[in-house]
């Protein structure tokens, strides 16, 4: 049996044919949309074309599967990508949202057989989440990588 060695994925991420959908939650809008672009332009930068880019908001985290969900039943997209920003407060709905989310995400990627990337940031403070605003440039990354791998060995 042949054992494929991608230690460097710079073949993998190229976007140039690629057609992806991404979900953002509208909840912490000043973070997501900080994420988003940081997304759409490391999809650019990936090749990915402008027009195949379908963005669309949803209100909050537990929303955004529901939407994944649709997009991926549609057949019209290569991959997904999940951004959304969870601040813990003060209650049990933090984990709630986080574990209930991440859960959904998945769950999505699995049923539909294509690449989702969970860019659905879980944070103690705002602080935090401010630092971590560029995962959406690594979910373009992820999401461009998993498409091409995944049409390679033919899923």
């Amino acid at each position: 049996m042949q054992q494929a060695q991608h230690r460097d994925n710079t073949s993998m991420l190229n976007g140039a044919d690629l057609r992806i959908a991404i979900v953002q939650a509208r909840f912490n809008v000043h973070l997501t949309d900080r994420m988003a672009e940081a997304c759409l332009a490391e999809l650019r930068t990936l090749g990915v074309q402008s027009d195949a880019v379908h963005h669309i908001t949803v209100p909050g985290a537990l929303e955004v599967p529901q939407a994944l969900s649709a997009l991926a039943e549609s057949g019209s997209f290569d991959a997904l990508i999940a951004l959304g920003c969870v601040i813990r407060g003060d209650t049990y709905h933090f984990e709630l949202v986080c574990n209930t989310s991440a859960a959904g995400v998945q769950q999505v990627a699995l049923d539909f057989g294509l690449p989702v990337a969970n860019g659905i940031i879980t944070v103690d403070t705002e602080e935090q989440a401010i630092s971590r605003t560029d995962k959406g440039a690594e979910c373009a990354r992820v999401a461009v990588e998993m498409a091409n791998l995944l049409a390679e060995i033919g899923a």
